[in-house]
């Protein structure tokens, strides 16, 4: 029933494109914007076979750990290359269909098959430390500690492996609906607790030595008549920030939720398959629509949202110092003021190439893979100036500062009168430099005349001021 879920959603575009009552919505197409933040690209790679892959790389994205970004292809290749110039560290050729990870931590890198295999490679030489099997598809990358790895699988199952064995510590089992969104929640540890969205629209904490169930919580009930309108998947990952825990769900909510309970603290109507991001004090949601939402933390107000990007099939966002990054379904990259939502640069990472897994960003560094196996590393530099032609995709303008003002033109007949009056202030101040020294000089007794009468003018000029400050408060009242 989850292989049937594109068929239906492709039959009811159709029928909705077939209407005669409605239009279908098309994308946003991409606006006229000045680019404000300086975007260099690093470097780019190849991972896979290319156009021969396949498309559908749902859990295939790119991971960071120590200074090295992993990636893999689904015909069983992994990459480790270095963030900042790109040189191959290992390549590592597995004889498996990759559909999972990778992740990297604890010195390891983690991958997951179709078939439910699941391979651990050491992180710096890609030497196989164990496998083992699960017996159900994954579909999302792993936790990783030095303890455990955690994983989803499509079964509705959340596995706790042990890091140094890959034997399995214990295995928990939400109930799948017979219908639903094909994809897994990545799972996230923190503090000893492995947490989960599920299909069935809950979010579950796991203590990650027993097993044992702590939380679960409903994010969202199903409703409706049809089985599509009642999917209430949570197939993207929670945040945690100090105590509390950040999930959203498709066709349900974004709500803040407490760790040590699961209790909900706020919640708001927002559907979103593709997930969240989280800084200090806000979070970014990609709304299934492709609009992005920023939300304050504490109270879940909203600061701002932008459609501009509106059904461009977002990916997750990540976050820089000052940007939000997105990726769309055209191969390009997006980047969004952090305070504002304005957009600040664009790059085209490939043509007509769709990008469905989130890209990875480290500080102002992101990397992105496309679904056919390219990808690229880009680095922003908030603050620089940014120079004329670095962009060169649609919509993007350069940032041109303001002309000085055009002097007038003189007369044709009064072309030696600029020199003269140029002149002029230039040959003044000796001139009347040595004339004012030398009067004193002349006459001692006018000197103290002078500073008389100055004296007698400061108070004068005191007692102006007061009355100009006095005006204003006056004016401010009768305008509310």
């Amino acid at each position: 029933m989850r292989s049937l879920l594109p068929l239906a959603l492709a039959a009811l575009l159709l029928a909705a494109g077939c209407s005669k009552d409605k239009d279908v919505e098309q994308p946003a197409t991409l606006v006229q914007f000045p680019q404000t933040l300086a975007v260099k690209k690093l470097w780019g790679e190849d991972v896979g076979g290319g156009k021969k892959q396949m498309v559908q790389r749902l859990g295939l994205g790119p991971a960071v750990d120590n200074g090295v970004v992993f990636a893999a292809s689904d015909k069983g290749e992994v990459l480790a290359s270095q963030l900042d110039t790109g040189h191959r560290v290992w390549l590592k050729k597995l004889k498996l269909p990759l559909s999972a990870g990778p992740s990297a931590g604890a010195g390891m890198v983690v991958l997951g098959s179709s078939k439910g295999i699941v391979v651990a490679l050491d992180g710096a030489t890609g030497r196989e430390l164990w496998r083992t099997g699960l017996n159900s598809e994954l579909l999302s990358a792993p936790a990783i500690t030095d303890k455990a790895v955690v994983l989803r699988s499509v079964d509705g199952r959340l596995h706790g492996i042990d890091a140094h064995n890959g034997k399995e510590l214990w295995a928990i089992e939400q109930q799948v609906p017979r219908l639903s969104l094909r994809g897994t929640a990545t799972p996230i540890i923190a503090k000893e607790v492995a947490i989960s969205g599920f299909d069935n629209g809950k979010v579950m904490a796991v203590s990650l030595n027993t097993g044992d169930t702590l939380w679960d919580t409903a994010l969202a009930s199903p409703h409706g008549r049809t089985e599509l309108d009642r999917l209430v998947d949570v197939d993207s990952a929670v945040r945690v920030v100090g105590d509390n825990v950040f999930a959203t769900g498709f066709q349900g909510r974004t709500a803040m939720l407490a760790l040590d309970s699961g209790q909900i603290w706020w919640a708001h109507d927002m559907s979103s398959y593709r997930g969240l991001a989280v800084d200090d004090d806000n979070l970014y949601v990609t709304q299934s629509d492709g609009i992005i939402v920023a939300l304050r933390q504490r109270d879940g107000s909203e600061l701002w949202r932008s459609d501009k990007l509106k059904l461009r099939r977002l990916t997750t966002p990540v976050l820089t110092s000052t940007a939000v990054v997105v990726a769309d379904f055209q191969g390009y990259l997006h980047w969004l003021d952090k305070t504002t939502g304005k957009l600040v640069a664009r790059q085209r990472v490939a043509k007509k190439e769709l990008i469905s897994n989130a890209p990875v960003a480290a500080g102002d560094t992101v990397v992105v893979l496309t679904d056919r196996g390219k990808m690229v590393a880009y680095r922003a530099t908030p603050g620089a100036a940014v120079p004329p032609g670095a962009s060169k995709v649609p919509g993007v303008g350069k940032l041109k500062p303001p002309k000085p003002p055009k002097a007038p033109k003189a007369p044709k007949g009064a072309k030696a009168a600029p020199a003269a009056a140029t002149s002029a202030p230039a040959s003044a101040p000796p001139a009347a430099a040595p004339a004012t020294p030398a009067a004193p000089a002349s006459e001692p007794a006018a000197p103290p005349a002078e500073p008389a009468a100055p004296a007698a003018t400061p108070p004068a000029q005191p007692a102006t001021p007061p009355a100009q400050p006095a005006t204003p408060p006056a004016t401010p009242a009768p305008t509310p």
